[in-house]
């Protein structure tokens, strides 16, 4: 055995990608579940200095086969690469980043108003499995023939201008690559978002895989919620609880002053501003908006 298969013999690799859309809140992600590790220079395994974790650093389009095939025991990447992939692999949280949708996108110009349109020409993409899997289905009612499916790594976008297809299959995020290629979404085959994974049949025989998930949980929500203490009148209370129910039920606490409670409660960071506004309506003071640095469901 070498040297670094000694080392991760006894550790959970953890696959992250190693660039591109998702990485950065990946990272950000690691660091609020408080996964420490150090990654040396142009090196793609970096080993926890706080857990006997190492991560794994992969393509985003590689990280779904590793997990499925148990090269690794879980990892982050979009569904898309699941999909894609067609990997065996539990989908153990939905991570509410990198959402985009899989798309077929014509040329602005051209007559094409839906992926039916389409069957029998050409159709470039960085996707072939998935659109060659869309296109079979929309063949067996069409008599146009078959449609070329030709895969690309990148630039998927302007393979249309360049005369390689008529039209693509491609994420879209924000739309701003599509329209600066005069190209405009006229199907959509999948939504998708980050996720966490892992191997179906790793997931219970480690308990760290349940620890993860729950570190990761607990970010993803304080970054979601804001904390919201005030003060409000007893016979206000009902009123003040429909603007504030929290996730399960606030907590309510007496003043020693008569007929005045204490609440604190988890309300969106999305609609503090509104939220503030009325409780001030109904007669609550001291409306204290903290920020949540991390949280736990149980």
């Amino acid at each position: 055995m070498d040297e670094v298969s000694r080392q991760l013999s006894d550790r959970l690799l953890f696959a992250i990608p190693k660039k591109g859309r998702l990485n950065e809140q990946v990272l950000t992600l690691l660091t609020g579940a408080d996964i420490q590790f150090h990654r040396k220079n142009r090196i793609d395994i970096a080993l926890s200095t706080n857990h006997p974790i190492a991560i794994v650093f992969l393509p985003a389009a590689d990280i779904a086969q590793f997990v499925g095939n148990g090269n690794v025991d879980i990892g982050i990447t979009g569904q898309d690469m699941i999909a894609e992939a067609a990997a065996n692999v539990e989908i153990l949280l939905k991570l509410g980043f990198g959402r985009c949708k899989l798309c077929v996108q014509a040329p602005v110009s051209s007559p094409y108003k839906s992926a039916s349109d389409l069957v029998g020409k050409r159709i470039a993409t960085s996707f072939p499995n998935l659109t060659r899997a869309h296109f079979d289905s929309l063949e067996s009612e069409s008599d146009k023939g078959s449609t070329t499916i030709q895969f690309l790594s990148g630039s998927v976008e302007a393979s249309c201008a360049l005369g390689l297809a008529d039209a693509i299959v491609d994420l879209v995020e924000s739309g701003e690559t599509m329209h600066a290629a005069n190209l405009h979404a006229i199907e959509t085959i999948l939504a998708t978002e980050a996720v966490l994974i892992c191997n179906p049949r790793k997931h219970y025989l480690n308990p760290l895989v349940e620890k993860i998930k729950r570190r990761i949980e607990g970010v993803i929500v304080a970054q979601r919620y804001a904390l919201c203490t005030y003060n409000v009148s007893r016979e206000n209370l009902a009123r003040a609880v429909q603007i504030t129910p929290g996730k399960k039920a606030p907590t309510v606490s007496s003043l020693e002053s008569g007929g005045w409670v204490a609440v604190s409660v988890m309300v969106l960071k999305a609609d503090t501003a509104n939220v503030m506004d009325q409780l001030s309506e109904i007669g609550a003071e001291d409306i204290i908006i903290t920020d949540i640095k991390n949280y736990r469901m149980n």
